[in-house]
């Protein structure tokens, strides 16, 4: 039997995997190297209640009594600096040395910057750590002005929570939409339709933007027009922490190539989370649900070389002032966005498969539609569009 696991990274894919281990029945060693000294957090709150909660407490994956019970070994704050495959060991920045049986790399990413000026400024925020939504949390409540670069999902949720403060909030956006990489057109339109009605000045399209100072206040120029705010976000994506996997020669194309189950070109290590390339997309899902539910699978194969793969479509969630917005799978080039009523977007591909559904507040049709995902059946004769058609006929 194994005797002692090695999970490197303590995020939410780090801490599903430690937990799903310890509920197959693992009772050896399982040793966690963190960069951070929080226990197994969640980041989806960090945009919402985190920023809008004056008492908000760290958003747990589990419970304490839970995390005491896994029984642990914690090193941190501290990182691998390198993996050696052949001794099956771990380099750790303090210059310890631990061996592996097995080992899960789950090392998530950082947040991109566009470049040192941006990184330099004591007024630009990113938010992908705790101590990041304490430190944009204290200015917030402070600042009457805001920028925040790039319309992807986390910029628009940030700019939801900063409305929701009474923050005046731009949005600027390089690409012509907002979030065009991971939704149709129509549901691009229908977001910037939300936040406008919300009073977000919404900048698509804008070009190289550059950060000045003034006074110790950030200044955007785009094009012709500089403004000075009291704070900028940047929300450009991340750049994800490949370089240990890389180092060490696994096969990387996008994120770490793994198969069904979580298990990289070296079959004494896996991968899980952002960092793991999804085995069918070719894509690295950077989502809540893929972070705890590929990790959850990679933990068994972990244990037991015949358990079942991961197999879900990709699927998040982001909340927005009073919308639930829930998007499963991914658009593909040829597809055809049909729209019901603002609230549900179905995007079919050629074949009237169901490539993806974005659902504003609709979770029950998202369970329907994850059903004729899986069962690849053709939609492109039903009546999707129009409201009077039952879609729990299609059940």
């Amino acid at each position: 039997m194994t005797t002692r696991i090695v999970i490197i990274g303590g995020g939410q894919a780090g801490g599903w995997a430690a937990k799903t281990l310890r509920d197959e029945g693992f009772d050896g060693e399982i040793c966690v190297v963190a960069e951070e000294a929080w226990d197994f957090y969640e980041r989806p709150p960090l945009s919402k209640a985190t920023l809008l909660e004056p008492d908000a407490a760290l958003p747990r994956l589990f419970s304490e009594a839970a995390q005491q019970a896994l029984n642990l070994n914690w090193y941190r704050p501290l990182r691998v600096e390198s993996i050696h495959r052949e001794a099956k060991t771990v380099q750790l920045s303090n210059g310890e040395q631990l061996s592996y049986n097995i080992l899960l790399i789950a090392t998530g990413g950082r947040a991109r910057l566009p470049g040192a000026a941006w990184e330099q400024h004591q007024q630009v925020y990113t938010l992908r750590h705790w101590q990041d939504a304490q430190r944009l949390k204290g200015r917030l409540a402070e600042c009457k002005t805001l920028a925040i670069i790039g319309g992807g999902w986390i910029g628009l949720e940030i700019a939801a929570s900063a409305r929701k403060s009474g923050v005046a909030v731009t949005l600027f956006e390089q690409q012509p939409a907002l979030c065009m990489r991971s939704v149709s057109a129509d549901v691009s339109a229908h977001l910037a339709a939300v936040h406008r009605e919300q009073g977000v000045d919404i900048r698509t399209g804008c070009g190289t933007l550059e950060l000045e100072d003034n006074d110790g206040l950030p200044t955007i120029h785009c094009d012709s027009q500089r403004e000075t705010y009291d704070a900028v976000v940047v929300g450009i994506g991340v750049d994800l922490n490949l370089e240990l996997a890389r180092e060490a020669g696994l096969h990387i194309d996008r994120g770490i190539v793994v198969d069904a189950q979580g298990r990289t070109s070296d079959p004494a290590i896996f991968a899980a989370g952002d960092v793991a390339q999804h085995h069918q997309y070719g894509l690295c899902i950077q989502s809540w649900a893929f972070a705890q539910n590929q990790s959850v699978a990679t933990a068994k194969a972990m244990l037991n070389a015949d358990a079942a793969g991961y197999d879900e479509a990709p699927w998040l969630w982001s909340d927005q002032y009073q919308h639930n917005i829930q998007i499963l799978g991914i658009p593909q080039p040829d597809s055809k966005t049909i729209v019901r009523e603002n609230t549900l977007f179905f995007s079919l591909d050629g074949n009237g498969r169901l490539a993806q559904l974005v659902a504003f507040n609709d979770a029950r049709t998202v369970k329907l539609a994850k059903r004729w995902m899986a069962a690849g059946r053709d939609l492109s004769d039903v009546p999707l569009a129009d409201p009077t058609f039952s879609l729990m006929s299609l059940r």
